[in-house]
């Protein structure tokens, strides 16, 4: 049986470091979110950021708008918070109504309080292998689980099924980085059985259950970053937990694998721009 990548543990383990860590400062960081609309995913994940920031001793405030939010008002408001000394990081909850671009959201978001690491300052220099301001929250939650259980991504050829700007492209430089050898399936991949059964190390974050035991090679590393709920509301992965944790080597479970990482490093995420931000005072 595989070895689990525990991830709840992990985020218990870092965020007690940071909890110490924070307690020192005299001046605490301030973490802000803006929540657009009353969609019940959204509220839930921003109440679990919130409690999560304020228990280890970061300041978090909410900042709510109706759905019906003008583009042209929340585009202030998030000019307004740049320019705001004590906000040390900025978060705006996706998704957005169709009346708001997501695009334009984020790239007036000032780099150095950009805590998700989407804005095009950030992302311009992931790619172009320079060092951004912070990393995407998901990929740096995934690297964190992995070095926590010593897998080393050096010369590994690593399949990536999925190529969002959330998880799937980030996470394909990340890797490279780190002398990986990366391949990114996604919905057009012809022939995904044969290439997924070539990985050392397979991500899938395609947000469906579609990673079976007999597309994969025995001892492979398997991250399930999907969540969903089936008919009965059974939340579950990409990946046939049962079947192909008979031949992993490692395999993280859902839920408790890469959704506690993902919400730790948001906090590391907090933690380095309110340090960055003192730096340049």
């Amino acid at each position: 049986m595989a070895i689990i990548l525990d991830g709840k543990k992990l985020k218990e383990k870092i965020l007690e470091n940071l909890k110490i860590k924070i307690e020192g400062f005299e001046k605490k960081p301030l973490l802000t979110v803006i929540l657009v609309g009353n969609d019940p995913a959204s509220m839930l994940y921003v109440k679990n950021k919130k409690m999560t920031a304020e228990n280890i001793g970061i300041n978090s405030e909410i900042i709510r708008y109706p759905s019906s939010v003008l583009e042209d008002e929340l585009l202030r408001k998030i000019h307004e918070l740049n320019k705001d000394d004590n906000v040390s990081a900025i978060l705006v909850q996706l998704p957005l109504p169709k009346h708001i671009s997501k695009e334009k959201v984020i790239s007036i978001i000032s780099p150095q309080k950009d805590v998700d690491g989407f804005t095009p300052y950030n992302f311009g220099k992931l790619f172009s292998g320079d060092e951004p301001f912070v990393y995407p929250c998901t990929p740096t939650g995934i690297l964190l689980l992995l070095d926590e259980y010593n897998i080393d991504l050096e010369g590994k050829h690593t399949v990536i099924v999925g190529r969002s700007n959330i998880v799937g492209k980030p996470l394909s430089q990340m890797m490279l980085n780190r002398n990986a050898t990366v391949t990114i399936c996604h919905s057009h991949t012809k022939n995904l059985p044969e290439i997924t059964k070539t990985a050392d190390i397979l991500v899938s974050a395609a947000g469906k259950n579609i990673i079976e035991e007999k597309m994969l090679k025995p001892g492979c590393v398997v991250v399930d970053v999907g969540i969903s709920k089936d008919s009965t509301g059974r939340i579950h992965g990409d990946v046939d937990f049962e079947n192909v944790s008979k031949i992993a080597s490692h395999i993280t479970p859902v839920p408790g694998g890469v959704g506690p990482m993902t919400i730790t490093a948001l906090m590391l995420n907090t933690l380095a721009l309110f340090e960055n931000s003192k730096k340049c005072l």
